[in-house]
């Protein structure tokens, strides 16, 4: 099984000063063990689930570039980028740009958005549900036709283009990797069969990823996609006292209900320090998942 580590804890020692030492060692130590991922979130404000909205967040892209610049192998993304941020011809040319300096490692995570206050807090349109969704296919859509040989117009319900340049081109091809986070089963699911490389699953437990996956089985059945060409990754906690033998039971489970790839967020004041002992004691035996 794989693994990668998602940077969203920003509440620690050393405040602001203390942010750029930490990512950066957190981002060369999953480089150095071999993980797969290295993500931060992309929010405005840190999610009031996990702590306030006045504790730190760094704005997602700003800290993948530099993470890109002291990593050479692991990939980078958000988990996930809401679709009401950035209009989508500026957001692929962000992640264009995230590939092309990274030499190749980046993906677009997106999203349908959903943290209302963020939004309302900095003007940022919030749209309804339904119309979220819309755009989300939008942009999947526009994410699509930027990274082909069409440079024509995109004319959409929410989004217009008349012209979907973007050059350089990215250095991955066809394009960079597409994953779409969530577990919505009418829409979320269907757009993943239908435009992603990759679905991230946030669930308790096996049993509710088993049956997930089997929804987007069916999708991918309706659409005629091959299930087998989608990365099945699933989200979960990585805390600092954490028992090797623990997230392994949680790795074999997650691993026979169909995930590939499992995504830790890390949490506590050293994540650096947390993925070093996680190299050491957990992604050895995890390879032979």
């Amino acid at each position: 099984m794989r693994f990668g580590f998602h940077f969203f804890d920003m509440t620690l020692p050393g405040g602001p000063a203390g942010l750029a030492p930490a990512i950066r060692a957190a981002a060369r130590t999953s480089d150095d063990i071999g993980a797969s991922w290295f993500t931060v979130m992309d929010h405005f404000f840190q999610m009031e689930q996990f702590r306030t909205a006045h504790d730190p967040m760094l704005e997602g892209y700003t800290t993948l570039g530099f993470a890109a610049g002291v990593t050479e192998r692991v990939k980078l993304g958000t988990i996930v980028t809401g679709v009401t941020y950035r209009h989508p011809g500026l957001l692929s040319k962000i992640v264009t740009t995230l590939d092309v300096l990274s030499e190749g490692r980046a993906f677009l995570g997106l999203g349908a958005a959903w943290y209302e206050r963020e939004h309302l807090a900095l003007g940022v349109p919030f749209p309804p549900l339904k119309e979220r969704f819309e755009r989300l296919e939008e942009t999947l859509q526009i994410a699509h036709q930027m990274w082909s040989d069409n440079e024509g117009p995109f004319e959409g319900k929410h989004y217009q283009l008349a012209e979907t340049i973007s050059v350089p081109k990215p250095v991955q091809s066809p394009r960079p990797p597409i994953v779409i986070g969530g577990s919505g089963e009418q829409k979320t699911l269907r757009l993943v069969a239908q435009y992603a490389d990759a679905t991230n699953l946030i669930a308790a437990d096996a049993e509710t990823i088993t049956h997930k996956l089997a929804v987007l089985q069916g999708h991918c059945d309706a659409v005629g996609r091959d299930y087998e060409t989608i990365e099945r990754t699933a989200q979960t906690r990585l805390a600092p006292d954490f028992t090797a033998d623990e997230v392994l039971a949680q790795a074999e489970a997650f691993a026979g209900a169909g995930i590939q790839h499992l995504h830790f967020g890390v949490i506590g004041p050293d994540p650096a320090a947390s993925i070093a002992r996680f190299g050491d004691e957990v992604a050895p035996r995890l390879s032979t998942i």
